[in-house]
């Protein structure tokens, strides 16, 4: 199949070449002056349509690649410019043609020719015309994005330009779900867009835009086709089919209204088909647009999940998953000067993990292995999440902004999972069946309040405050043949070892600062903050036995109990000073900190108190319009929360037994980033690069006593720095019009200090991530997209790799019919062959809709090669993890979908 593909696509390519004549030459002003970015279009005059396009270079060359024994209008445009207009016919020789450009008394003059140009920029912003790229097989966000140059689309529905991850999505300006662009990706429809704006440089208040740095801010605004404003309009699906022996549903009604004054947006989602539009993974993640106030203070404080461990798995690694989905999106404008907006989102779903798992626990300071754990084991899941966001803007002139949010967060999840376990230790198997259960319902409020004001063109004040509100309630049972650990006061000689725990966290957490800016001169200011951040919080979490005759031991000992309070306090001042020095950007700054901590168990105080001088510094070189090269140097101080204070022990699982120290200091990090960034219009070329180094000192590292498979760990700081260098790259471009190409690259080396049996030990990894992938984009013709990804995880004891070549066929004909198909095949192997697993996904569509009509039909079908598993494997530094995950089984799906 895979030599039949590239033969296809070698046939297609040959076509194209031969039919192609060339014309080239150079744009420039009445003084010779070489112009860059200048639009130049072909337009057919028979056809009337736009059979080539081109962007100039800096050199002002621009090159077009056209059929022969046509007559074309050469449309030529560039803001400040008179637009010009050239008739060419073409021959069978190449054909060069110069061209001068002349001064245009309005700013206006060609604006309608780059708004049928498939993409422009101007500025920080990249426009695509999306119906330039869009062949006819599209029917959501993400099957147009995927085809846009420089924009790629990752599984978990994350979109990326220039290597940066997209942090806000919009249509027509308005926030879709602030916080998440999965839900826009997964639901807008393709038939509504118009437009793809992507903003580089992106900040959402205008009054600090010039005064912060914004490099690594990225967002995207979706334009809506004039007939999709001021109507509703969406879609509803509904669908039936059979798994491997079951009946199988979808139903995905999608609603939606956009006019200048308030938008809604309701997306809903009931199957047991695998489609999960919010994860529990997603839910964790979500921030609601919340952000981190102190980016530039210099310390972090970082509340730690307290989840029960329950699996945070995609829908690929589960057995069977049965959802309930329902989400509404709003906007309002009250008056010109006040906005109101919000969302709501509720899930429910019920999941079905299988899994088979090797864990290689190794020596101290040694690739050989000490004990092995082998499981077999069936999770079942039941998750409720709800979360709920209201938004104001108030901005009556642009000297002043006034917003407030706030986000709720509910969620209400469980697990059951029996498990097989056999253990290997000094080359002695022991067998026995486990049950866990785990259930927990946390609640967060999250509030932010902020106020912007210039005072005058020299003086900008800003004054920000968060404030979360965390409760969480893990509980923990186990069930086993064996006693793992002789916990003080546990009654050992029971026929099955019953243990349960509870634990209840509580945070309290305000992050205030004010921002000072003075403009210096135009290319120049300096950024006073005074800010604090202070962080209240309990812990609390008791064990208890539950005997053979149903009694309860409680496990009241001082050992097995936590009863903690801790406080954080950080104030801190900094100064910032950032100037521009012809095509560099510095900011270098520093801030004085003043720490001070209290815990609060068993019955004492202990106190720390302390003072520090952090710098940073950001440095930009902007190489061309287009082209930039990063700098980032930080110097931070990471605190730990009350989890590793707190001195009792819990349980991490049921051969993992932890505690705290209240003796622990923070961790200093030193990062240094580097980045690169090319977009080149001419040939829609576009590079990334990002290097990275950090090296953390005085690092909370883990002190483990394993006893066969079971570990008993306390955190310490490690007198031995861990380091992580991590490099990503990428080159992307399209040519010929019709083709797009891309290799990137992906790899991270780590080395980490732990304890291991009163062993100091070092453990490092290495992972690597190529792809490769090659794409056509006709609107008459079958479309192919080959590629090939490896992935290498060098471990301590073994090195793992994963071949996965892939490709995707989508033909649009017969102006009705759409044929979508796409096939992986995954290689998974280990360096000595132990592990050598082959396994490939295929899956098809077939759509019928007729031109203008509102019903689609659709048939479809999923896993087709009826793959039962897929692999995994991870690294923990003290073992090494190999998985096998069971997969749903093929379904097959007929569909009607109504068009509103």
């Amino acid at each position: 199949m895979k030599k039949l593909l590239i033969a296809a696509l070698f046939f297609i390519s040959s076509l194209s070449f031969a039919q192609n004549v060339k014309l080239d030459g150079v744009i420039s002003d009445t003084k010779n002056v070489a112009l860059e970015m200048v639009n130049v279009m072909a337009v057919n005059t028979a056809t009337k349509a736009m059979d080539s396009y081109a962007i100039t270079n800096d050199k002002g060359k621009y090159s077009l690649n056209l059929k022969p024994n046509t007559v074309y209008n050469l449309k030529i445009s560039f803001l400040g410019m008179q637009s010009k207009e050239i008739e060419i016919v073409t021959s069978t020789v190449a054909i060069n043609k110069n061209v001068s450009l002349e001064e245009s008394a309005t700013e206006l003059d060609g604006v309608e020719i780059i708004r049928e140009m498939p993409v422009s920029i101007k500025g920080d912003t990249i426009v695509y015309n999306a119906d330039s790229f869009k062949t006819g097989t599209e029917r959501k966000l993400e099957d147009v994005l995927k085809k846009l140059p420089g924009v790629e689309v990752n599984a978990d529905g994350e979109i990326e330009v220039e290597g940066k991850k997209v942090t806000k999505l919009m249509v027509e300006g308005k926030d879709f779900f602030d916080g998440d662009t999965k839900l826009g990706v997964k639901n807008i429809p393709a038939d509504a867009i118009d437009k793809v704006q992507v903003l580089r440089n992106f900040n959402e208040n205008s009054i600090l835009k010039n005064v912060e740095n914004n490099e690594e801010n990225v967002a995207m605004n979706i334009k809506l086709k004039s007939g999709k404003k001021n109507f509703w309009f969406g879609d509803v699906t509904g669908g039936i089919g059979v798994g491997h022996t079951d009946f199988r549903y979808v139903a995905n009604p999608k609603l939606f209204y956009y006019s200048p004054k308030y938008s809604i947006n309701l997306i809903t989602n009931f199957n047991n088909i695998g489609e999960l539009p919010l994860t529990v993974q997603d839910y964790f993640k979500l921030t609601g647009g919340f952000r981190g106030l102190n980016r530039k203070g210099g310390s972090t404080f970082s509340v730690s999940s307290n989840d029960a461990g329950i699996s945070l798995l995609r829908n690929d690694r589960a057995k069977e998953i049965e959802t309930k989905f329902g989400a509404a999106n709003f906007s309002y404008n009250v008056n010109k000067a006040w906005n109101l907006s919000g969302f709501g989102i509720m899930s429910s779903s019920i999941t079905d993990v299988e899994t088979i798992s090797q864990t290689n626990f190794l020596k101290p300071n040694s690739s050989e292995i000490q004990s092995t754990e082998n499981r077999k084991e069936t999770a079942h899941q039941k998750s409720d999440l709800g979360m709920f966001k209201l938004s104001s803007l108030y901005k009556p002139s642009t000297n002043f902004q006034l917003d407030y949010d706030i986000l709720t967060k509910i969620s209400k999840q469980e697990e059951e999972s029996p498990l097989l376990r056999e253990t290997i230790v000094n080359a002695v198997s022991t067998t026995e069946l486990i049950n866990t259960s785990k259930n927990q319902d946390p609640v967060s409020v999250n509030q932010n309040l902020s106020l912007f004001y210039t005072l005058s063109e020299k003086n900008i004040f800003a004054v920000e405050a968060q404030h979360l509100y965390q409760e969480e309630d893990p509980f923990y049972n186990a069930n086993l043949k064996s006693q793992p650990f002789k916990l003080v006061g546990y009654i050992p000689g029971q026929n099955r070892n019953d243990i349960s725990q509870n634990r209840f966290v509580k945070t309290n957490k305000i992050d205030a600062k004010i921002d000072y800016f003075y403009m210096l001169t135009a290319k120049s200011n300096i950024n006073i903050t005074l800010g604090n951040t202070y962080s209240y919080q309990n812990f609390n979490s008791n064990m208890y036995q539950i005997l053979d005759d149903k009694s309860v031991n409680e496990l009241n000992s001082p050992v097995n109990v936590n009863d903690v309070s801790y406080q954080f306090n950080d104030a801190f001042l900094g100064l910032h000073y950032k100037f521009l020095a012809g095509k560099f950007t510095f900011t270098p700054g520093v801030s004085f900190h003043s720490f001070n901590m209290t815990d609060t168990q068993r019955g004492s105080d202990y106190t720390q108190s302390f003072t520090r001088f952090l710098p940073d510094l950001l440095a930009i070189y902007q190489i061309k319009k287009a082209e930039s090269l990063t700098y980032n140097f930080s110097y931070t101080n990471n605190f730990t929360d009350i989890n590793q204070l707190a001195e009792g022990f819990v349980f991490s699982n049921y051969n993992s037994l932890r505690k705290g120290s209240r003796m622990l200091e923070n961790a200093t990090n030193i990062q240094h980033s580097l980045r690169y960034f090319k977009y080149n219009m001419f040939n829609l070329e576009n590079i990334s690069a990002f290097l990275n180094y950090s090296k953390r000192i005085d690092a909370i590292k883990t002190a483990a006593i394993f006893d066969g498979v079971n570990q008993t760990s306390e955190p310490f700081n490690s007198a031995f720095a861990d380091e992580t260098f991590s490099g990503s790259g990428s080159y992307g471009r399209s040519f010929l019009r019709n083709y797009k190409a891309s290799l990137s690259a992906n790899i991270n080396w780590s080395l980490f200090n732990n304890i291991q049996n009163t062993v100091n030990i070092s453990n490092e990894s290495f992972t690597q991530s190529y792809t490769m992938r090659a794409s056509t984009n006709y609107k008459n013709m079958p479309n192919l997209e080959l590629g090939y990804n490896i992935v290498i995880n060098n471990y301590a004891d073994n090195v793992f790799y994963t071949d996965k070549p892939f490709a995707k066929l989508d033909y649009y004909f017969l102006n009705a019919f759409s044929f979508v198909a796409e096939y992986e095949f995954y290689h998974y192997y280990n360096t000595e062959k132990t592990v050598n697993n082959e396994y490939d996904f295929l899956s098809a569509s077939l759509i019928y809709q007729k031109k203008d009509s509102k019903f689609e039909y659709k048939l479809s079908g999923t896993n087709l090669l009826n793959t039962k598993s897929i692999n995994d494997d991870s690294f923990s530094q003290f073992s090494t993890r190999t998985s096998q995950y069971t997969v749903q089984p093929r379904y097959l799906i007929f569909s009607l979908k109504y068009n509103i």
